[in-house]
């Protein structure tokens, strides 16, 4: 069964809480501490702990740097409250007695004027750390999309192009561990969907180097507009949502729908280091669909569009997923003859089959049914037969187990004894 990952933003997301997330989820330590320890820049530590969030037990992904610990990620004053002596999570605890602003990332040009020791980083640096650093080829380009989403949320931020934007936000070294943590844990568990319904986002202001700005801040909304991210607004002060935690997100997410009902198989969570008035958690959760799931029918009617688009069409989709693709002759309005194409396919695959029928058939319309189904519980092997290995579907339910030998199997069993499709195939059976 598909292993399904949910993430649970309800207390919004950050590179550390997701980091945290994933490994009380179960992510492979050995692999993060290979990376970590083949990361060339230097300058930090990780300190993975477990701490009290409003009384839960939770994960927490602690980045300590060899300057300070402060929170560059998505350090946020409410501008109208800065000079009202407004505190922020660690801020009190910051050796520094200088005004501290908002670090979303910025143009090239801009002096670092902290004092924490950290280089403005570009695309192009971050890119060779990846590149040079113990990752999984998964890993390595999970890291990278990552990254370049970021790059483009902050370059049209800035109206410039994605390569020449230097972050200090991005750049940072805690922000480069905490996206470097995700990816490869992310790309450890195996994960082959990832959910991600909406992100709990806060509301007011920030102070940043520009000035004073509104949240969701402008990389988030960038990263929302461009990967289809959901936003759920709440009455919350403060910033719930990071960039980092946008672009994780954006990144992994492959679905934005729940199955209407589902097993959990295992939870993790993850902690994030500020206080707000909801519990500053991220749950990730491995989730097994009920076996009555939900599949989206998209369908249309075509009366103007040759044989040969729409049987390319079909392939198309069936490379992209679909379920199951096929035309049914009908006659339309005026009499004329015509196909009504469906299309069955699971709700993360939908817009991308649209797309396809859009692209290569005539159609200006498309019906979209999202519809339940009932699946029997299947497994696949391979089994040796007297005409060598098949390949075979093995489905159950009360009472009964059915087996069933796969058709391109078949094919190439015929081809290669000269032997009669059904010849092969009541052979097989007879020994399955």
């Amino acid at each position: 069964m598909a292993k399904k990952l949910y993430f649970e933003c309800a207390s919004g997301i950050s590179g550390d809480m997701t980091a945290a997330a994933l490994i009380d989820l179960g992510a492979d330590r050995a692999a993060l501490d290979r990376a970590l320890n083949s990361l060339d820049i230097g300058g930090f530590e990780v300190k993975i702990s477990r701490v009290k969030k409003s009384g839960i037990d939770a994960c927490d992904f602690n980045v300590i740097l060899q300057h300070d610990n402060h929170d560059h990620d998505m350090e946020y004053l409410h501008g109208h409250e800065h000079n009202h002596g407004h505190e922020h999570g660690h801020e009190h605890n910051h050796e520094h007695n200088h005004d501290h602003e908002h670090n979303h990332g910025h143009e090239h040009g801009h002096e670092h004027n902290h004092g924490h020791g950290h280089a403005h980083r570009g695309l192009n640096e971050i890119t060779e750390i990846i590149n040079r650093a113990d990752l999984t080829e998964g890993a390595r380009a999970l890291a990278h999309r990552i990254f370049r989403i970021l790059a483009e949320a902050e370059a049209k931020a800035h109206a410039v192009e994605p390569d020449s934007v230097h972050f200090h936000e991005v750049g940072a070294v805690d922000s480069i561990v905490d996206i470097i943590a995700a990816a490869v844990c992310a790309d450890s568990l195996g994960i082959d969907s990832v959910i991600v319904p909406a992100l709990t986002e806060g509301s007011g202001f920030v102070r940043c180097q520009h000035g004073v700005i509104p949240v969701p801040v402008p990389a988030v909304v960038n990263i929302a507009e461009a990967n289809g991210l959901t936003l759920k607004m709440s009455g919350v002060r403060g910033e719930l949502v990071t960039p980092t935690g946008a672009a994780i997100a954006a990144a992994l997410k492959t679905e934005s729908e729940l199955p209407e009902s589902f097993k959990i198989v295992k939870c993790g969570i993850g902690a994030g280091k500020r206080e707000y008035e909801v519990t500053g958690i991220l749950r990730a959760m491995i989730i097994e669909a009920d076996s009555k799931d939900a599949v989206y029918k998209l369908e249309t009617n075509i009366d103007d569009c040759n044989g040969e688009a729409l049987g390319y069409t079909l392939e198309r989709l069936f490379d992209a997923g679909a379920k199951d693709v096929y035309y049914s002759p009908v006659y339309m309005k005026k009499n004329r003859p015509a196909y009504v194409l469906n299309v069955i396919c699971e709700a993360d695959k939908a817009e991308a089959c649209e797309k396809i029928i859009f692209e290569n058939t005539t159609t200006i319309g498309i019906r979209r049914i999202k519809t339940k189904r009932t699946i029997l519980e299947r497994t696949f092997e391979t089994v040796l037969t007297s005409l060598g290995e098949v390949k075979i579907k093995k489905c159950f339910t009360d009472g009964f187990e059915r087996a069933y030998p796969e058709y391109e199997s078949i094919c190439e069993i015929c081809k290669k004894h000269g032997i009669a499709y059904y010849d092969a195939y009541r052979t097989i059976i007879g020994e399955i």
